[in-house]
């Protein structure tokens, strides 16, 4: 069963409405709230569309480059629902997501990912014949089903396979006494693999709601904990 299916399907079964993840950007004032639903359908999207524009297969490299953000985690959980490997060199990855065209070539393909607090894609298209995540993903379907299961000894993240990646994201939440019904205040950014473990895979792997806030003062984060009435901090 593939990473993601490990994460969403015990929540989607139980709990689908509640919200997931919360994301604050205070460099923008930003705040969007996802539910285990609107968060499994951007990973399906993101599945569907990898699969279908990269025919991306369980063990392919995606290549994976952006900040603590709710689009970051569609494209995580979408690259680790049709098996892919995510690595954080692009030249080694059958497509690479990052957050400006700047890094872009003709002779790979990158997937540019606005960060719009919104959800909404570039006004012009990136250069250099990068695609436009946001838009491009938008476009495909809500539902996601391999054709064929994903074993657990597929690598999953920087060479670790499923299964060791799921056990580290439970000793990793467990160390930082994190547990089902938490409301956890997170400032940790997503760097590969030790960040996206300890500020996305942990909260997710028990079930908690992750609450994440980038950029910001003390008095924001504080007032971000006030209104989020969190039980956990979670610092980078």
């Amino acid at each position: 069963m593939s990473l993601t299916e490990q994460l969403l399907r015990p929540l989607l079964k139980s709990s689908a409405s509640r919200p997931l993840l919360t994301h604050y950007d205070e460099a923008v004032g930003g705040r969007v709230e996802l539910s285990v639903t609107t968060m499994a359908n951007w990973a399906a999207k993101t599945a569907n569309w990898l699969v279908e524009e990269f025919d991306i297969e369980p063990g392919d490299a995606v290549s994976v480059n952006l900040p603590a953000h709710w689009q970051t985690a569609g494209v995580l959980l979408g690259s680790w629902w049709c098996g892919a490997h995510v690595i954080d060199d692009p030249a080694a990855a059958a497509v690479s997501f990052v957050s400006d065209d700047s890094h872009a070539t003709t002779d790979h393909p990158f997937a540019v990912v606005a960060l719009d607090p919104l959800g909404r894609g570039f006004a012009a298209d990136p250069a250099n014949g990068a695609f436009d995540y946001l838009n491009e993903a938008r476009g495909a379907g809500d539902e996601f089903s391999p054709l064929l299961p994903v074993p657990g000894d597929t690598e999953a993240l920087l060479g670790a396979t499923i299964d060791d990646t799921v056990a580290t994201a439970r000793e990793t939440a467990e160390k930082d006494g994190l547990a089902a019904g938490d409301r956890v205040l997170s400032t940790q950014e997503w760097g590969l693999p030790n960040g996206v473990m300890r500020g996305l895979l942990g909260p997710l792997v028990v079930g908690a709601h992750l609450v994440q806030v980038s950029g910001g003062t003390a008095e924001q984060l504080a007032a971000r904990r006030d209104a989020e009435r969190t039980t956990v901090d979670l610092p980078g």
